[in-house]
């Protein structure tokens, strides 16, 4: 008999996704210790598991999966066979579709327009922000920023400037956050630059005092100058996607957390694999599966399956609750497939939000 850490360690699956599998009966251990629920697998079921893995990786659906496995020992082998042409057949169309819609995608955007916002470097910009409020405003929204070679837009802060506010905003598609600070000194046409992180993290580590600090775009380049120093550099030649527009979430149930002791349930909670995003062939991360009830928020335990429950990456969540900055949060959910929003209870303007994680079965 194999151990669930042997048998996690040769198939390629995680101890987490073995678990999952044999609660959703579709790999279940050939013994099960009565008195500490340790999982054993008998040694054919390595085969099954390193099948398993396969087929979730092409994104097989549990429930073929599981016919797959059960005709696989036997001696027609038609039954497997159809399974994976048919999956194959529904791959190859479902990419056909969309390579025609992302054709007529590319079609749109070669003829978009948006003068609705002036760039960098046709309007030259000079302000003045207090340093506590950018420094906050940047410690808020940097754990969101992307790092995805693929998306260089993305590997940046936003700096959105309109009438006397400052709106900064960070996403890696996953994640976004979005907070603002006060400003003077300008009140021409809304102006955006995307700070490259490098550069914005020298800001933030010039922002020490409590003095006022100038800031300036122009010409594709912004700086940033207080009484310690001054930093500058090029603003990325790429635009931000409209955030003002993610943002908009639907009304959802609200609960006010207390940040240090949700932050604690989830650190010692139960988790759960990232089982689509292992499938896709990109590394596995704890999904905390969490569900809102009388105005408080719970950490569901393995085998609460409700369809009110709504799973999230632990660590982006974590990640969140540390830049809200508050000793209370809120928690803001609507539905399992709707973006999750952390709040301050006292600052309307900054905030973030997370996708939601698909929980399976």
């Amino acid at each position: 008999m194999r151990s669930i850490g042997e048998t996690a360690r040769d198939s390629g699956l995680s101890v987490s996704a073995l678990r999952f599998y044999d609660r959703a009966g579709v790999l279940v251990p050939a013994r099960v210790d009565p008195v500490s629920g340790y999982r054993w697998y008998a040694p054919g079921q390595l085969e099954e598991a390193r099948l398993l893995a396969r087929l979730r990786r092409a994104g097989m659906p549990l429930a073929d999966i599981r016919l797959v496995l059960a005709g696989w020992s036997s001696a027609d082998a038609d039954l497997v066979r159809g399974l994976l042409q048919a999956h194959l057949r529904r791959l190859e169309e479902g990419l056909a579709d969309a390579r025609g819609e992302f054709s007529a995608l590319r079609a749109l955007l070669d003829h978009r327009e948006n003068p609705m916002t002036s760039s960098p470097g046709t309007t030259a910009v000079h302000l003045t922000v207090p340093a506590p409020e950018l420094a906050a405003a940047l410690d808020a929204v940097r754990f969101a920023a992307g790092s995805d070679p693929d998306l260089p837009m993305l590997a940046g802060v936003l700096f959105d400037i309109e009438g006397e506010a400052l709106s900064l905003a960070a996403t890696d598609r996953y994640r976004m956050a979005v907070a603002r600070a006060a400003t003077t000194g300008y009140d021409g046409p809304r102006v955006q630059a995307v700070v490259p992180l490098p550069l914005a993290d020298a800001m933030r580590a010039l922002l020490r005092g409590e003095e006022p600090v100038r800031l300036a775009v122009d010409g594709g380049r912004v700086s940033l100058e207080s009484d310690d120093g001054q930093t500058a550099g090029q603003c990325l030649d790429h635009d931000f996607p409209d955030y003002r527009r993610l943002v908009r979430l639907p009304a959802g149930r609200r609960a006010l957390v207390d940040t240090a002791d949700f932050r604690e349930a989830l650190r010692i909670g139960p988790v759960r694999p990232s089982e689509s995003r292992e499938r896709d062939g990109e590394p596995s991360y704890d999904v905390s599966v969490l569900r809102v009830a009388d105005g408080t928020v719970k950490v569901c335990e393995d085998g609460d399956d409700s369809e009110d429950n709504v799973g999230v990456n632990r660590e982006f969540l974590l990640d969140a609750l540390a830049s809200g900055a508050r000793e209370k949060l809120l928690l803001e959910f609507s539905a399992p497939t709707a973006p999750i929003a952390v709040r301050r209870p006292d600052d309307a303007h900054t905030f973030s939000i997370l996708m939601p994680v698909r929980l399976e079965g």
